[in-house]
């Protein structure tokens, strides 16, 4: 094999521009890395020459346990390292400690710079961190970032929530709760307004109306859009239905006020239950709704996505927004600002219109570290999310790891990403830019979503991580921002 023709053989494992672990096999390479590299096939490297190759190519060696972790091993991992490229059963089932073909170097080097990207932001950084530690020290590293999927399935059921009929969960709505109120003196000024209209109406010779042009009376919607929509909202149930006297006005407000207050005392059960169990939340639900078909669309969409079979052995904890409300707006920031805090993993709706709460809660979980997923279920925003919306691209504010989001216009996606995550099965491959040596893009397999990167731009990686610097946790090296901040996370 020429120098030449191994360059082309190992491009996908060239991660950087300088010496390193990065460079290993290129076009710079130590004469004695190619000429062991080259005979491969037919003589295997050990480990000790293994770590002569590192060393002289300006990687730093290895321990032992290091190379049993990534060359000779199927350990227990935050993915499935059975899926990584090159791999080969063969690799991990012989007695054999040496490394014996090129697919066999090529598999440990992929998930070398999959850990590097998926913990500590760079593949150097990652190998650097890692490289001297003992296989039960890598073992219980990796363990910390893994979900305890038998643990998730094998728990009781939690206490049921109370079943709020799908057609009237839009009665929970905060513009609802600012029509009917929560005391009765609220709803007096919704009732007084129509019934003002209604003998405007009667006074002025009209007939018979209906309860949508009665609201369009009362209130001009290019005057005041936000009442409009809400009161909009609020009566949805009876828009169409006609009104010939006050009476009909009071029966059909106060079939309504009912319907509103059964909504509301089961939401605010709910909510309780909610907090009862927000110790054990597994993925928190973000959306906004303001329409009685976005409240239905996104309880189906609760229901075909934890309802869903690939996932329902793991009978995973959620919150459904359509079932919770609280008793003021500031209450409702608190309550979903520990339940982002808490869950596991979030899921992000897109709505018809963009939403500063469910962009902050997003935000927030994806500032923690937490796995993302977008579901677009209107398809033509997903490459908008995937790539150009500003929440696509964050910073775990913890560790200074670019995370990104996971997004899809698939509702059985969402169900699948939801099982390779919590059963730590999940599927990457890394993207190389086509002008940028260094500059490398973690993908998510499913979606092609990138979820980590790498900046090949070497005064902004010096300075990003001057800033985050290494310190020592729990016995093993991670990446956390400034000691100020250190000290208000403790």
């Amino acid at each position: 094999m020429t120098r030449e023709e191994l360059v082309k053989n190992y491009e996908k494992l060239s991660f950087g521009k300088k010496a390193g672990i990065g460079r290993l096999v290129t076009e710079e390479m130590h004469d004695e890395v190619y000429e062991c590299l080259s005979k491969l096939n037919s003589d295997p490297i050990t480990k000790v020459q293994l770590n002569q190759l590192l060393v002289i190519s300006k990687c730093g060696s290895i321990s032992d346990g290091y190379f049993q972790y990534y060359w000779k091993k199927i350990p227990k991992h935050p993915y499935d390292v059975t899926k990584v490229e090159f791999y080969n059963s063969k690799w991990t089932t012989s007695d054999s400690q040496q490394i014996v073909a090129h697919n066999h170097l090529k598999w440990g080097l992929y998930r070398v710079a999959i850990d590097g990207l998926l913990y500590f932001g760079n593949v150097t950084a990652g190998f650097n961190s890692l490289r001297s530690m003992s296989y039960d020290n890598l073992s219980r590293f990796f363990e910390q970032k893994r979900f305890d999927s038998d643990a998730i399935s094998a728990r009781g059921p939690a206490l049921p929530l109370r079943q709020i009929t799908k057609d009237d969960r839009y009665l929970i709505s905060e513009m609802a709760c600012k029509t009917f109120g929560d005391v009765p003196e609220d709803s007096e000024v919704a009732r007084e307004l129509l019934q003002n209209a209604l003998t405007k109406h009667y006074e002025a010779g009209g007939k018979e109306i209906t309860f949508k042009e009665l609201l369009n009376n009362a209130i001009i919607e290019k005057t005041n859009p936000e009442q409009h929509m809400q009161y909009t909202l609020a009566f949805d149930d009876v828009l169409e239905d006609e009104l010939e006297t006050n009476a009909d006005l009071a029966g059909k407000f106060d079939g309504l006020l009912e319907k509103f207050y059964e909504a509301r005392k089961k939401a605010s059960e709910n909510t309780d239950l909610y907090l009862s169990m927000v110790n054990d939340l597994d993925v928190y639900v973000a959306t906004s709704m303001r329409t009685r078909k976005n409240f239905r669309d996104m309880a189906t969409a609760c229901e075909t996505i934890f309802g869903d079979k690939k996932v329902e052995h793991l009978h995973l904890r959620y919150f459904d927004p359509t079932l919770s409300a609280a008793r003021g707006h500031e209450d409702k920031g608190l309550i979903e600002c520990l339940m982002v805090k808490c869950a596991k993993v979030l899921v992000y709706c897109e709505g018809e219109k963009e939403s500063y709460g469910k962009d902050a809660e997003a935000a927030m979980a994806l500032s923690l570290g937490k796995p993302v997923i977008f579901f677009c279920d209107h398809g033509k925003k997903t490459n908008f999310y995937r790539d150009v919306h500003p929440l696509s691209r964050l910073i775990d504010f913890r560790t200074g790891v670019a995370v990104g989001a996971i997004v899809t216009d698939q509702v059985d996606q969402v169900a699948e990403l939801l099982k390779r995550i919590f059963e730590n099965t999940m599927e990457y491959k890394i993207e190389h830019h086509a002008k940028r040596p260094g500059y490398l893009k973690l993908i998510e397999k499913l979606t092609d979503s990138v979820v980590r990167l790498q900046t090949d731009d070497e005064l902004l990686t010096s300075t990003f991580w001057n800033n985050y610097h290494n310190r020592q946790r729990d016995g093993f090296i991670s990446l956390a921002a400034g000691k100020e901040a250190e000290r208000l996370q403790e």
